[in-house]
């Protein structure tokens, strides 16, 4: 017998708060709750049926900009470019096929790996996998988790491996956002539905998620001022029915018109409940008269006790090494073979997603956009980089930049990541005349060179043909981390004879390593258990300065810490672990002058 689907349906008023600084706060409760029927006992679809049922093509929303300061001096080629292929033997991927094609230009792929599964959306479908591609359920209408919705596209998903669940949205036409937690563990079972009006008579679009402790943030190019929210992370997962919203709007920076900020997303240890969310985007010289390119970091703090505490607030701008990212102004900028038909190279904003790590003295956010590589061949690269955040005084600065465009062909639509161990993993889709719209990936170790990738780029698919009569391709693409720490996956839009195909898979930079690859290549890190005690020594230490010890599982949830100062560059000390469960954890030890991590059985 199938279950009975529960459901409400609540119409509840905005709230509007006005702070003493002027900062417009907008507190909602969802405007539509329900708890769905699993999804193994709901209607599966061919991607055939699927194509005749939806829509053809994703309404063109973003429309032609125009730069209109003038740009200062600029290089032909980017000064920051990494003009070779890195030389170190890339991992073969791990998994590899095919996933769902979507309905429309452009396909929006989405996804993300949990222990077991592996959860893809693209416009205007989902489906779930085991993690070798088989396929577990689906593929489904999005529509499908939230009755009466229609189908509208840019879908996101993500695993928030601290609750050990599914997040799953896409926005509707009747400007909402709908956003479905699963209730267990298990992707095909049943979801809470959430609906929520961010702001009314504007369209969410391009919404973009994070998983933070205090809530899911989202950021959108939404044509209203309060174009940045958080939901109740808890009420959701507890399936409250009257789970919250707070807007809140960004302080105003110059854009192109196309704009849309990154929330941090958090990957390794969750940040403490109440720490700020930070957000960034960045920003060209020749958007405002006297411009700077640099990146701009906010920081959002969320009061869900009273939310007119909460703000938005610009902390720090950042100025990168130049960039050029004057592009063709209607989104014509990659080329292809056999073909006038550019491509579109998402000019504007960063490439989702901003992942954000702690780790002992300061934490990391990875991130990456498009630039022009060479304004003579309008090759197009991937300017990434990589931010630290001093934990001592809370101030960010630019650890390492590069733009990837070791040879002629352009590279775009990156994702970038960081494991466990500090490696940078980043995938992206590759055309030039020569070379049809496919999927490769490439990274480094953190003990490499600065602004190197220097893992041999290696191709995940090869595409064939080109796109005709449209410039839409990807919007986004996605890179995430599985839980066991060490396994990137990606997915992302590619060509098959001209058609639209997107690709699953997952690679690993090194097999599971015993130490991190840190800062410094000489400190070892020694761990041993001894009955009910978790013995810990380090030597061969940078300096004598404070080190701090932090014991955690693999969730990143952290169980204990300890700071000692080394004596003749070495430590002792131990943990005690009688009262943890048999499984896998992770130790580590370090300062500002190196991190050293050691993943161990408790027994």
């Amino acid at each position: 017998m199938k279950k009975i689907i529960l459901s409400g349906f609540i119409i509840l008023n905005y709230i509007s708060i006005a702070q003493n600084n002027t900062q417009k706060i907008i507190y909602q409760k969802c405007t539509g709750f329900a708890i769905t029927r699993p999804l193994s006992e709901m209607p599966v679809m061919s991607e055939e049926d699927l194509k005749i049922s939806e829509k053809e093509e994703i309404e063109i929303r973003r429309k032609p900009f125009t730069n209109s300061h003038n740009r200062a001096a600029q290089n032909a080629i980017d000064p920051a470019s990494q003009l070779s292929h890195g030389n170190k033997a890339m991992m073969a991927p791990i998994a590899n096929w095919q996933g769902l094609s979507g309905s429309g230009y452009p396909p929006d792929p989405s996804g993300a790996a949990g222990p077991n599964h592996y959860v893809q959306a693209v416009n205007l479908s989902y489906k779930i996998y085991s993690k070798t591609g088989v396929t577990i359920g689906g593929p489904f209408q999005l529509k499908t988790l939230w009755a009466g919705s229609t189908n509208d596209g840019d879908p996101v998903v993500l695993y928030d491996k601290y609750a050990d669940r599914w997040f799953v949205t896409q926005f509707n036409g009747a400007d909402l956002i709908l956003v479905a937690v699963s209730t267990s563990s298990n992707p095909v079972g049943s979801y809470f539905t959430y609906t929520f009006v961010p702001a009314p008579g504007t369209f969410p679009d391009y919404p973009k998620y994070s998983v933070w402790s205090d809530g899911y943030y989202c950021c959108s190019n939404l044509g209203a001022p309060e174009n940045v929210a958080v939901f109740d992370r808890a009420s959701m997962l507890a399936g409250n029915p009257s789970a919250g919203m707070i807007a809140l709007p960004l302080p105003n920076v110059p854009n192109n018109g196309f704009f849309c900020p990154l929330p941090g997303d958090a990957d390794g240890q969750l940040p403490p409940y109440g720490t700020p969310c930070p957000l960034f985007c960045y920003e060209d010289d020749t958007w405002s008269a006297g411009g700077t390119d640099q990146l701009n970091v906010f920081s959002f703090a969320t009061d869900w006790a009273t939310p007119s505490n909460s703000s938005l607030t610009l902390v720090q701008s950042l100025t990168t090494t130049p960039i050029n990212v004057n592009f063709n102004v209607n989104w014509d900028d990659v080329p292809q073979p056999g073909t006038t038909q550019r491509l579109d190279a998402i000019a504007g904003v960063l490439n989702y997603r901003a992942q954000y790590r702690r780790w002992t003295g300061y934490n990391s956010v990875v991130i990456n956009h498009a630039v022009i590589a060479d304004s003579i061949t309008g090759k197009v690269g991937t300017r990434w980089y990589e931010l630290r955040q001093d934990t001592a005084t809370n101030l960010w600065s630019i650890y390492q930049q590069s733009t990837f465009t070791p040879d002629g062909h352009s590279r775009w639509l990156a994702s970038i990541a960081m494991d466990d161990f500090g490696n940078i993993g980043m995938a992206y889709a590759v055309s030039s005349p020569s070379v049809s719209p496919s999927l490769r990936y490439t990274g480094r170790l953190a003990s490499d060179p600065l602004g190197q990738m220097t893992f041999s780029e290696t191709i995940a698919v090869t595409g064939t043909g080109a796109q005709a009569g449209i410039n839409r391709f990807g919007d986004y693409s996605q890179t995430t981390l599985d839980p066991d720490g060490i396994t990137f996956w990606h997915t992302g839009e590619y060509l098959s004879g001209g058609g639209i195909r997107t690709r699953i898979f997952s690679w690993q930079l090194t097999s599971l390593p015993t130490v991190i690859h840190g800062l410094s290549n000489t400190a070892e890190l020694l761990v041993m258990q001894d009955e009910d005690l978790l013995k810990i020594k380090g030597n061969k230490l940078p300096g004598n300065e404070l080190v701090q010890a932090d014991l955690f599982d693999v969730m990143g949830k952290l169980i204990a810490s300890k700071k000692i100062k080394p004596e003749n560059n070495s430590v002792e000390l131990s943990f005690d672990v009688s009262a943890l469960s048999k499984q896998t954890y992770l130790v580590r030890l370090g300062n500002n002058q190196f991190q050293k991590v050691v993943k161990v059985i408790v027994h």
